[in-house]
This record gives C-alpha cells, sequence and structure tokens, in this order.
C-alpha cells in the first residue's frame, strides 16, 4: 500500500486551513488518513505551519512519497534535512550526535530568520497604517480649509448685498432729484 504525505484541505470558504496528513494514495482527498502528522494555515503572512517532525521523518523513512506542496513544507519545517542527516547516520558518514547538531543549528538560524522576516513585515504594516494616518490627517485639513473658505464666502456674500443696498438708498434721492428735474422740464415745456 503506497502512503503519500499530502495536504488535507478544512476551514471554510475563503479561508482555507489544511491538516498535513499521511493518507494512502487511493483515498479522497478529503478522506480516511492514516496519522495527521501537522497543520498548515496559508492565511497568515508567514504562514503558520505545526509539524510534528519526528513522525514525519518516520513517515519519509518508511517510504512515503509527499506531494510537491507537501515537500515544500516539509522542507522548510526542516524535515526533509532531518531524514538526509539520518540517512547519513545509517551510511556511518556522520554520528548521531553531529547529525543531532547540524539540524538543531539550522533550526536556531531558521527560527531567527522567521522572526527577523515577522518584524519586518510589522514594520512594513506599521509604516503603512502611519502614512495612511498621515494622508488622512492631510486630507482633513484640506477638506476644513475647503470649508472654512466656503463659510468665509459664504459670510462676505451675505454681507455684499447689505452693503449694496445702502448706496441704492442714497441713489434714490438723487433719483428724485432728477425726476423732479424731469418734472419740471415737462412743466416748462407744457408751458411753452
Amino acid at each position: 500500500m503506497p502512503v503519500r504525505i499530502r495536504l488535507q484541505r478544512h476551514g471554510k470558504k475563503g479561508s482555507p486551513f489544511y491538516w498535513i496528513v499521511a493518507a494512502d494514495v487511493r483515498s479522497k482527498r478529503d478522506g480516511k488518513y492514516l496519522e495527521k502528522i501537522g497543520t498548515f494555515n496559508p492565511n497568515t503572512n508567514p504562514p503558520i505551519t505545526n509539524l510534528d517532525i519526528d513522525s514525519a521523518v518516520t513517515w519519509l523513512q518508511k517510504g512515503a512519497q509527499p506531494s510537491d506542496t507537501a515537500r515544500n513544507i516539509l522542507s522548510q519545517s526542516g524535515v526533509l534535512l532531518k531524514n538526509h542527516l539520518l540517512n547519513g547516520v545509517k551510511k556511518g558518514a556522520i554520528s548521531e550526535a553531529e547529525a543531532e547538531k547540524r539540524f538543531q543549528d539550522w533550526l536556531s538560524k531558521k527560527t531567527k530568520d522567521n522572526e527577523l522576516l515577522k518584524s519586518k513585515i510589522q514594520k512594513d504594516k506599521d509604516k503603512n497604517k502611519e502614512s495612511k494616518i498621515a494622508a488622512e490627517k492631510q486630507a482633513s485639513a484640506e477638506r476644513k480649509e475647503k470649508s472654512d473658505a466656503a463659510t468665509l464666502a459664504k459670510e462676505t456674500a451675505e454681507e455684499a448685498p447689505a452693503a449694496e443696498e445702502a448706496p441704492v438708498a442714497e441713489e434714490a434721492p438723487a433719483d428724485d432729484a432728477k425726476s423732479k428735474n424731469n418734472n419740471s422740464s415737462v412743466e416748462d415745456d407744457s408751458n411753452q
């Protein structure tokens, strides 16, 4: 019975969550499995992988073949490296203590790199958030200036007609004088 290490999809639509399982090749994608080795959550940045390294190595030693995606996950988790080192121990190329030391060194380096990546991602998020806040403050200030300018223009527009009405009132007596002059000229014409 050939065994395959592969992903089994769980989670809801648009938000997948995977189990990493050792299953018979003939079983369905989400069907029966022999052993659950770990989980993989691609919804976070960077993706979160929880994996039982010893169990995965045991299945690889027994001849299980990982799928392409599972191979990438196992490689990033160090399972393939540990399997390689254990094969070297079986052949007598290195001692078991040396293999364990190399694996722990690689694991500590990988952990450090992951922490740097997480801190970089967090800094980028913070920087992006600060730039959005600064842009919103600038846009808010511009809107406030436009609103103040519109209010000022409205107030000056209301004051302008009041100022224009006063000269009209002054012109009215002049018109009366003209009309008197016109009336008198009309009277003069009628007298002639």
